[in-house]
C-alpha cells in the first residue's frame, strides 16, 4: 500500500504508473501481460452501477526482450500468454478500487479504445525499464532500511503474488484462482502452498459448523 501511494506521488507519470502497479495488485496479470492490454478490453460498469466490479481480457502479451531476439527489431514481441494456446483469452474480475483507478486514468489520458491502456513515449508500449525504476524508487522512499533490505516487494512480480496470495486467503478456490492468473491448479498449488496452509484453523471452524449427522438409538 504504502509503494503504490508514492508512485501516485510521483511528479512525472505518476498517476499513469499507479494505475499500472494497481492493476497487477488487483488483477493479478503478469507485467508483459499488463503492459499489452488495450483501453477495450477493460469493461467498466456505469458510474451509477450498483456493481462497481468491472473486468480485464487478457489475450496477448509483451514480454521485452533484446531487439536481436524479435523479427521486426522492436525491443517487444507478441506472445501468447505463458502456458496457454496462442489465440486464448482470459477474463480477470477488477476490485471496485480499481475500476475507479481505471475509469480516472482512461479520462485523465483521453484514451480511446483502441489504445494501449498504459502507455509509453509517443504512445508506445510501456518500457520495462521505467516500469522498474520507478518502482525501485517506490521501494527506496517508502520503505525503513530493515524493509529495503529484506525481499519485501523486490520485484514488480511481487504485486501479482500479493494479489494470488490474498485470492486464496480470502477463500476464492484454488481452481479459480488459476483460471484468473493463467495458471494450472498444481502450479498454482506448488507456489502458494504456504499461504493455503493458514487457513488450516478457520477451514476446521467451518467444516465443523456443517454439524453432525442426526443421533441414531441402539
Amino acid at each position: 500500500g504504502r509503494l503504490l501511494s508514492w508512485v501516485r506521488r510521483r511528479p512525472r507519470g505518476g498517476k499513469r504508473l499507479h494505475a499500472f502497479f494497481a492493476t497487477m495488485y488487483y488483477a493479478g496479470p503478469r507485467p508483459e501481460e499488463v503492459v499489452a492490454i488495450q483501453v477495450k478490453d477493460v469493461r467498466l460498469p456505469e458510474e451509477d452501477a450498483e456493481d462497481q466490479w468491472c473486468e480485464l481480457l487478457f489475450h496477448t502479451a509483451q514480454p521485452e526482450v533484446g531487439k536481436n531476439w524479435t523479427d521486426d527489431g522492436e525491443i517487444h514481441e507478441e506472445r501468447g500468454l505463458k502456458g496457454r494456446a496462442a489465440d486464448d483469452t482470459r477474463v480477470v474480475p477488477g476490485h471496485p478500487s480499481l475500476t475507479r483507478i481505471l475509469r480516472q486514468h482512461i479520462k485523465a489520458e483521453n484514451l480511446k479504445p483502441g489504445d494501449l491502456l498504459f502507455q509509453g513515449e509517443k504512445g508506445q508500449i510501456l518500457a520495462g525499464s521505467v516500469i522498474r525504476r520507478a518502482w525501485r524508487s517506490a521501494r527506496e522512499e517508502a520503505l525503513t532500511p530493515e524493509e529495503l533490505a529484506s525481499p519485501l516487494g523486490k520485484r514488480v512480480y511481487d504485486l501479482r503474488h500479493t494479489c494470488l496470495t490474498n485470492w486464496l486467503n480470502d477463500g476464492v478456490p484454488p481452481a479459480q484462482v488459476a483460471e484468473w492468473a493463467g495458471n494450472s491448479v498444481p502450479v498454482l498449488l506448488a507456489i502458494y502452498a504456504r499461504c493455503v496452509s493458514g487457513q488450516l484453523d478457520d477451514l476446521k471452524r467451518r467444516i465443523e459448523a456443517r454439524g453432525d449427522l442426526p443421533e441414531v438409538g441402539y
